[in-house]
């Protein structure tokens, strides 16, 4: 049970940071960028107020993707190293491709 819970635990905790961005940036002025720092994005973006909605709607399948991973690990540890393998490859891919998405569509 202990690594149940540890599964659970370190999931929430992947899942905060992401949860915290989508919230806290989504009426910036400033875009949101994805993970680089991106300084340019603010002469390259033409409606920040959508394209940071967008990027916060992204941003919160993330959060969710690792909660449910989390509930994964409560149900079987073997459901949840499948899912968090998956969130870490496949997941990261998706997520980059959605914002190259976004990027294109608001630049």
């Amino acid at each position: 049970m202990a690594g149940r819970i540890a599964g659970l635990i370190s999931c929430i905790m992947c899942a905060i940071p992401f949860f915290i961005v989508a919230i806290y940036s989504k009426d910036s002025k400033e875009p949101i960028n994805f993970w680089s720092g991106d300084t340019t994005l603010k002469g390259k973006i033409k409606n920040i107020k959508d394209y940071n909605r967008k990027m916060a709607l992204l941003y919160k399948k993330c959060s969710a993707a690792f909660l449910i991973t989390g509930i994964g690990f409560i149900v079987t540890p073997v459901v949840g190293v499948i899912l968090i393998c998956f969130d870490c490859t496949l997941g990261i891919y998706l997520m980059y491709r959605n914002y190259k998405r976004i990027l294109s569509l608001y630049s």
